[in-house]
């Protein structure tokens, strides 16, 4: 069994005001997970979930998928934007970071089944049961978000949809 990838990282919450704020986030990376996911998760508990392609690929262009969307802004940073029924939240990391995190998990990744071979997992949210949630919504931590008409548009040219995180 190959031991799990984590690494704590900051990356900056940007919102409507002026300011943005730095948040601890924790990557985590499963190579026994044959779909090659990907997790950021977030100081409120939430874990998103989304395959690790999906971060590569952002790393160069951007690039849609269900929920989420990456892009490169500038050299030296990367965009993560994240959809719930919650809202949005957007999230600015140092590339290096996340190069850095990427470079882990293709060490740990068998040859023998390139990603390329693999049709992409589609992002996933939940709520990390172990960290309560510092709103004042109804408990979500068992549900997972499903946007029914993104995954009817599976004929689009981008790869879209949403489906359970696991952990």
């Amino acid at each position: 069994m190959s031991p799990v990838i984590e690494e704590h990282a900051r990356a900056r919450l940007i919102t409507d005001g002026p300011l943005t704020r730095p948040v601890p986030v924790d990557l985590r990376y499963d190579p026994a997970d044959e779909r090659r996911t990907v997790h950021i998760g977030l100081p409120d508990g939430t874990d998103w979930a989304f395959g690790r392609d999906l971060l590569e690929r952002g790393l160069r262009t951007p690039i849609e998928r269900g929920a989420v969307r990456v892009w490169p802004c500038g050299r030296t940073q990367l965009i993560v934007e994240l959809h719930s029924t919650d809202g949005v939240e957007v999230f600015q990391f140092e590339i290096r970071t996340l190069i850095r995190f990427l470079a882990r998990t293709r060490t740990q990744t068998p040859t023998a089944s390139p990603d390329a071979d693999r049709t992409p997992q589609p992002p996933s949210r939940t709520t990390r049961p172990d960290t309560p949630s510092r709103t004042t919504r109804p408990d979500t931590s068992r549900t997972t978000r499903t946007d029914k008409s993104v995954q009817q548009e599976e004929g689009a040219t981008q790869e879209r949809g949403a489906q359970p995180a696991h952990g």
